[in-house]
């Protein structure tokens, strides 16, 4: 996969992992404002870029797993779009960014999602709700935002550069579909290091069925965070189909989480023959 790397049979890295991230929306949602909240890194591109097209290099720390992020800013103009098709390759995520304070970016997505279809099939995407401390400007609801982010199944944040608000959350979100979906984590899974977040969403999810977490007083962020945890971490019970199904070998093992479907008993239609109590006999 071009941008995962490891650190056996190559020199000594900064990173463990390296993933190419693209930033799509419309003009003037944030886009550039997201990447400059990002202070470490590097804003030099190592190849050379037309106008229009911003870089900026981060590295989070996903797992205890050191993940460098070449992270691309496309611009929303339509002359740009050619552009876009042209980085779009090679790109293993993408964020969708609107203003909140701006209807018409938000309708913009759509438009979005056709061209990564068209170009970039399959790479998993997020919604990012960009200027959250402009709320009181709001013209974009977060419900109408994460319905329609859950309808074409993406992950769904709201987030602040100016108040560093779920900036790097959804970074490591993103990342971590990315690697899982690749099948990345089964190298770090003996030595994952749980951050205090994932600690906390481990607590919540371990005694909260998934179809509940909607109920809980949280914000709609942190309950789409904690569904997207307990269903990678395999932490529930699932209903589908109307059939329950549990989760074998949750305890951290490395054999997966394997779905097994659970038995039903059935009480017997005939009593035993050797049974001699009159409530055991079915009228």
């Amino acid at each position: 996969m071009r941008g995962t790397m490891g650190t056996q049979g190559s020199p000594v890295k900064s990173y463990d992992y390296l993933l190419k991230f693209l930033l799509v929306g419309d003009s003037d949602v944030g886009k550039g404002e997201i990447l400059d909240s990002l202070q470490d890194g590097s804003a030099e591109s190592p190849y050379a870029y037309s106008s229009g097209i911003d870089y900026k290099t981060t590295t989070i720390l996903l797992d205890g797993r050191r993940v460098k992020l070449e992270l691309w800013d496309t611009s929303g103009q339509g002359r740009f779009c050619t552009i876009f098709r042209s980085y779009s390759r090679g790109a293993q995520g993408i964020l969708l960014v609107y203003d909140i304070t701006n209807r018409w970016s938000f309708d913009g997505i759509d438009r979005w999602i056709r061209e990564i279809d068209e170009h970039a099939p399959g790479v998993p995407r997020i919604l990012v709700g960009n200027r959250l401390h402009l709320a009181f400007k709001r013209q974009v609801p977060t419900e109408q935002a994460r319905a329609y982010a859950e309808k074409n199944g993406m992950t769904f944040f709201e987030v602040s550069p100016l108040c560093n608000f779920n900036v790097i959350e959804s970074f490591t979100e993103l990342s971590r579909i990315v690697l899982m979906r690749h099948g990345m984590e089964k190298f770090w899974r003996p030595n994952r290091v749980f951050s205090l977040q994932d600690l906390c969403c481990r607590a919540i999810v371990s005694c909260t069925q998934v179809h509940l977490i909607d109920k809980l007083p949280l914000p709609v962020a942190i309950k789409s965070h904690l569904k997207s945890f307990s269903m990678a971490n395999g932490m529930n019970a699932v209903m589908m189909h109307g059939r329950s199904y549990t989760l074998g070998n949750t305890a951290g093992g490395s054999k997966g989480n394997s779905l097994k479907r659970s038995k039903s008993i059935r009480p017997p239609q005939s009593p035993p023959q050797n049974c001699t109590r009159n409530n055991c006999k079915i009228s």
